[in-house]
């Protein structure tokens, strides 16, 4: 695959396909984890260690796995990768287990690694499948970091534990339970979406033009 598919693909999982904001995956450790900035950032890039490894497996197997088992077969290679950044985490991480729980082994059933196995690796090679991966666990790193960040600054008044808001500052604490997750979600992909639909008419407008 040529260098300019690899980068369309990285930016598909990045911005156009971002599976948070844009095709709305993944909700439950989304909203769950994201109290802090700390939390968003360490799920996203287990996340996206279990997705590159996973696609690359699956891709390399893709022919050797018989159609009728392929969901069983998806499920024991993630669920592989998910026990290693679980135990890396439990063992270099411990403060960041604690915090993440149950969601770092939930991450076997989550839809996002579910739906790239099933829609591009097990039908691309090895290369883009790895590039998949990282694009969308990159993106999907970006925006719960993000959700992250804006719960904790307007919830706590810290940022990655740090305290970044006066002392005068009054935290919403609304905003770091169940209720605001949903409220500071739905104002991020409203403002995501925004901002992606506008630079897609201006690039078509800019294409158009010559």
């Amino acid at each position: 695959m040529k260098k300019n598919s690899l980068m369309k693909v990285f930016m598909n999982g990045l911005l156009n396909e971002n599976p948070t904001f844009r095709l709305l995956l993944g909700m439950c450790p989304t909203l769950a984890v994201s109290t802090a900035a700390g939390n968003g950032l360490g799920m996203g890039l287990s996340t996206t260690f279990v997705l590159v490894f996973a696609n690359l497996v699956i891709s390399l197997l893709r022919k050797m796995i018989p159609e009728k088992v392929r969901i069983p077969s998806f499920v024991v290679v993630i669920a592989t990768f998910v026990t290693i950044i679980d135990l890396l985490i439990k063992a270099f991480v411990p403060a960041l287990s604690s915090s993440l729980g149950i969601y770092i082994p939930l991450i076997v059933v989550n839809c996002i690694i579910f739906a790239r196995a099933e829609s591009f690796a097990f039908k691309n090679a090895p290369m883009p499948s790895i590039v998949d991966g990282l694009g969308m666990g990159l993106g999907f790193t970006c925006s719960l970091t993000l959700l992250s960040s804006v719960r904790e600054i307007i919830g706590s008044g810290t940022w990655f534990g740090m305290q970044i808001m006066p002392a005068s500052y009054k935290p919403m604490a609304i905003i770091v339970s169940p209720s605001g997750g949903f409220l500071t979600l739905g104002i991020l992909i409203l403002i995501v979406n925004a901002i992606v639909n506008a630079y897609g008419k201006h690039k078509k407008a800019k294409e158009g033009i010559a």
